[in-house]
């Protein structure tokens, strides 16, 4: 395994109970072919008024959270619909991982296809963290995914649980393609033995293709 990762950087408290992936990444973004420009649509409603202008008071268009790396929200995060723009949003705007009580299970598991890390927290630990960066000098937080803590910026420290999967994803630096790809040798021992268990099920394509061609050529008259 490689060396212990951790999320190091300023944590943004947006304590929204049952903020949905409508909300993250509003359906006007969601035309392009790509996941390009993602960032621009992140939480827009909340970021912006109907003419475009920025809320001066919304907490990710304060200066001392512009580049943060780590939102702390609500319970039932990303909850709604199973747009995975949401996701990518939140990692183009600089986002490497959310704290919140619960999830929305699409979400959970998108985010965790992704790379990107959810933390799930007590709420009692959440509003405890809130406080301490509202309330501090330091609003710097640091996530050990190895050791699996949170870290406030006093030295607190708060477990969390995290599934092997997503923690081996996380250190390994590998996507869904790449965890498949780990337990290549198993997959073709098991083709292996299911073709000899089951050779009746293995279809001749080119016998098959040649069979239908003849099918489907015009019969010859009959002298």
């Amino acid at each position: 395994m490689a060396k212990p990762l951790t999320v190091t950087g300023v944590a943004a408290p947006l304590p929204i109970n049952n903020l949905d992936t409508d909300q993250i990444m509003p359906k006007q973004f969601l035309l392009g072919i790509d996941k390009a420009g993602l960032a621009r649509g992140l939480l827009y409603d909340l970021r912006f008024d109907p003419a475009g202008r920025a809320r001066e008071q919304f907490v990710l268009n304060r200066e001392a959270y512009r580049d943060a790396k780590i939102l702390i929200g609500g319970s039932n995060f990303g909850c709604g619909s199973s747009r995975e723009h949401a996701v990518w949003g939140l990692q183009q705007a600089g986002f490497e991982a959310v704290i919140a009580p619960s999830y929305g299970e699409i979400f959970y598991f998108n985010a965790a296809n992704n790379r990107l890390l959810l933390v799930v927290l007590p709420p009692a630990q959440i509003e405890a963290l809130v406080h301490e960066i509202e309330q501090g000098g330091s609003k710097q937080l640091a996530i050990d995914i190895e050791g699996q803590y949170v870290e406030s910026p006093s030295g607190v420290r708060y477990a969390f649980e995290l599934p092997a999967r997503q923690k081996q994803m996380l250190v390994e630096g590998l996507d869904m393609v790449g965890m498949t790809l780990k337990d290549a040798a198993a997959i073709d021992a098991f083709e292996q033995r299911h073709w000899a268990a089951n050779p009746w099920c293995r279809i001749d394509l080119p016998a098959q293709q040649a069979h239908w061609a003849a099918l489907s050529e015009p019969a010859m008259p009959q002298p």
